[in-house]
């Protein structure tokens, strides 16, 4: 038996890194899920390699409708959704003083605007499904989780973009927390701190992605930044993506059907940003 057999799940980012790991667990708990990704062959590729039920969205969920055409295969392919986790993003670092409007606004939109339309897309569905279980007497719980980062809930130098866009989901969560409890759905956040991945990786590796715009982005982080993380996480190292996915499966799992609105740090005891 496993912790989500019979349920379906829509993971977004989830052909890489945090995501990725997640579906793979999410799988070999029993559940079926949904891989997104921005590139269509990579989408294709993780899908085919994890063995299990998946579907696939690709595309860019910044784009108008995208989101909803992402909950719209999930119904498609599994019939219902009882489980979304916001997971998609990636980092653009810069001091405030030296950033454009397009850097702070690319933030806002992939980390906080692309989870709310996701969650208004999906509410229809899990808002009729639980009013019928009302009716019958039954109580049946899914599961919302938001991945945020200690960057939105303490600050980070150098990511007063993606600082403010992961501090937004942290409100949206709570607020969604209030206005769907009498739904059943358990929502909850998720903060990360230091987890290897690209977007953690070095950045003079010179790994780069695009832009909405089309404009280069640099992936990583330098990396003398890297080496201060035995400093500032008491357990000594970041994060591997397995370890980050576990907690999700908690909070998506029958034992987290009590907990609600909550931001749980997975951090190993990192107390604030890499720079204090």
């Amino acid at each position: 038996m496993g912790l989500l057999d019979g349920k379906a799940a829509i993971v977004t980012g989830s052909a890489r890194g945090i995501g990725r790991a997640t579906a793979e667990l999410f799988i070999r708990e029993g559940a079926r899920v949904l891989i997104n990704d921005i590139d269509g062959d990579v989408a294709e590729q993780a899908a085919s390699e994890i063995d299990g039920e998946t579907a696939v969205y690709a595309g860019d969920l910044t784009d108008a409708g995208a989101p909803e055409e992402l909950v719209a295969k999930a119904i498609e392919s599994f019939g219902a959704v009882d489980i979304v986790v916001n997971n998609a993003g990636y980092t653009w670092d810069g001091v405030v003083h030296r950033m454009s409007d397009e850097q702070f606004q690319a933030m806002l939109d992939i980390h906080t605007i692309v989870p709310f339309r996701v969650v208004r897309a999906i509410a229809p569905h899990w808002r009729e499904a639980a009013k019928a279980e009302q009716a019958e007497g039954n109580e049946v719980f899914r599961k919302l989780v938001n991945v945020s980062s200690i960057s939105g809930t303490m600050g980070n130098a150098g990511q007063v973009n993606y600082s403010a866009a992961k501090s937004g989901v942290v409100g949206m969560t709570k607020t969604l927390a209030k206005e769907w409890g009498q739904f059943k759905v358990n929502c909850n956040c998720v903060a990360f701190g230091f987890v290897e991945t690209r977007l953690t990786q070095a950045k003079e590796k010179g790994e780069q992605i695009e832009s909405p715009s089309g404009q280069k982005v640099d992936l990583g982080i330098p990396e003398q930044m890297r080496a201060m993380a035995k400093m500032v996480i008491p357990l000594g190292r970041p994060a591997q993506p397995a370890e980050a996915a576990g907690p999700v499966l908690f909070l998506c799992s029958g034992f987290a059907d009590y907990v609600h609105g909550q931001v749980l740090n997975v951090t190993g005891g990192q107390f604030g940003g890499m720079t204090t």
